[in-house]
């Protein structure tokens, strides 16, 4: 039995394969958006803060005593101020080291970095973090010249109001992408999935006995599923049809050796000597051994129905040694009916299938032969081997079977006519559908002599 595990939709899977992808594309877009928003507004505010060093560095000047002066021009740090309340500092050096004016603890460059040009690098000054930048340069008064640094610096709060500005901005653009594809994607999948309601809704109108194929006009990718649906449905009609001819059947080869033994245990209750009563009883036991053998052929066909489904798994085995077995157990029963049952056997004789069925094959030949072929005749099992051909055959010289009959013989409940209510009419069918099953053939013909019945059946040799 297949173990179901809990039911799962269908729509949720779509939603979630199609969704989850997107979400982290959104997700790693963010991602790179933080980065590019605060390295924008670094650029922005970088070009102000190098603006305003620049306006300082131009004030710088050597007074007459050869010292550096400045007049810090206050609109330089102006610039600076902004909505976000930044403070802002400086810091003023003359010759390496030496402090001019401005926040003197307002954190520098190494010693060793001291260049020319306009640098830029984060700090943290008083708590804060703050962003700084220094410009190096040198102050001439014509006969000498003065080397000198500003330091400008600012807080960062509106370098990060601008970036979570920015941030935002993205973020809520993505939040209204992802909704309108969730939106999208919905809609898109439930009109996507309205074939498949629709198939459940054409085969829930079906009743139980409406196994007719399913005309459904859908999507390719549907199709598949009508047509295995449909495949399946015609088997299931298949089996049901066979299934109901063979029950029908049954029942009635059934009930006529069962009603024979009631009738003949009636007559031995109300016999009136000792020698009727045994007379009633014995033909009372002979129906139900004929009701017996019927039951037994029915379990045999139950088998072949289900090795014919490919839930039993072929073998390789010795067709020859099974038939010598079988034949064996019929040697008695032959005699005391006045018939020579023999056997023969050449060659390899490896055929697939199972072993079971195969004796029941050769055990329905044999017992046919031993029921039709009358007193003083000759029955011959033979088993031989030839190349890719492995062939067994029974044959006999009895009164025979007329060719019309031959032709309807593999039939299920095809009966001969002086079979005097003794035969089911299932020896031969079952022997052919077991013959199939190892991919044999059955071929009823006369004997080489004129008379009697030759049963062969030609099987692939098994090489593996």
């Amino acid at each position: 039995m297949v173990a179901l595990g809990q039911p799962y939709s269908l729509r949720g899977r779509l939603l979630f394969w199609l969704l989850v992808p997107l979400a982290v594309g959104g997700s790693l877009s963010l991602q790179d958006t933080a980065r590019q928003a605060h390295d924008i507004a670094d650029s922005v505010y970088d070009r102000v803060l190098a603006g305003s060093a620049l306006a300082i560095g131009e004030r710088i000047g050597i007074a007459e005593n050869g010292e550096i002066e400045v007049d810090v021009p206050y609109v330089a740090l102006d610039m600076l101020t902004s909505a976000a309340q930044d403070r802002i500092f400086y810091r003023i050096e003359g010759p390496p080291g030496e402090f001019i004016t401005g926040y003197s603890g307002l954190p520098q460059p190494a010693d060793g970095d001291r260049a020319t040009g306009v640098r830029f690098f984060d700090g943290v000054y008083r708590g804060d973090e703050i962003r700084l930048c220094v410009i190096e340069g040198a102050a001439s008064s014509g006969l000498s010249s003065v080397a000198y640094r500003v330091t400008v610096a600012e807080t960062t709060n509106a370098r990060q109001r601008l970036a979570s500005d920015i941030l935002l901005r993205a973020a809520v653009r993505e939040v209204l992408l992802i909704v309108g594809a969730v939106a999208i994607v919905w809609l898109a999948v439930t009109q996507g999935l309205k074939p498949l309601h629709s198939l459940e809704e054409a085969i829930r109108r079906r009743t139980p006995d409406d196994l007719r194929p399913i005309a459904h006009r859908g999507p390719r990718e549907v199709s598949g599923l009508v047509t295995t649906v449909n495949g399946f449905m015609d088997r299931l009609r298949s089996a049901i049809d066979g299934l109901r001819h063979f029950t029908g059947n049954a029942g009635h080869q059934l009930r006529t050796p069962l009603a024979v033994a009631r009738t003949q245990l009636a007559l031995a209750v109300r016999a009136e000597n000792v020698q009727s009563a045994r007379a009633a009883l014995a033909a009372g036991d002979e129906a139900l051994v004929h009701a017996e053998r019927l039951l037994a052929q029915l379990l045999v066909l139950a088998r072949i129905d289900e090795a014919a489904s490919h839930r039993l798994a072929a073998a390789k085995l010795d067709l020859s040694a099974v038939a010598a077995h079988v034949t064996g157990l019929y040697v008695r029963k032959a005699a005391d009916a006045g018939i020579d049952l023999g056997f023969e056997s050449q060659g390899a004789t490896w055929i697939m299938g199972d072993e079971m069925l195969a004796g029941e094959m050769v055990r329905n030949l044999v017992e046919n032969a031993v029921s039709y072929a009358g007193r003083d005749s000759v029955a011959t099992v033979r088993v031989s081997g030839r190349g890719p051909i492995v062939e067994l055959t029974v044959e006999d010289n009895g009164p025979g079977m007329p060719s019309d009959l031959r032709a309807h013989a593999g039939e299920r409940f095809a009966t001969r006519p002086h079979a005097n209510g003794k035969g089911a009419g299932l020896g031969l069918s079952i022997v052919a559908e077991i013959a199939a099953l190892s991919h044999g053939t059955l071929n009823l013909d006369e004997s080489d002599g004129g008379r009697g019945v030759r049963a062969r059946i030609a099987f692939p040799f098994a090489t593996t």
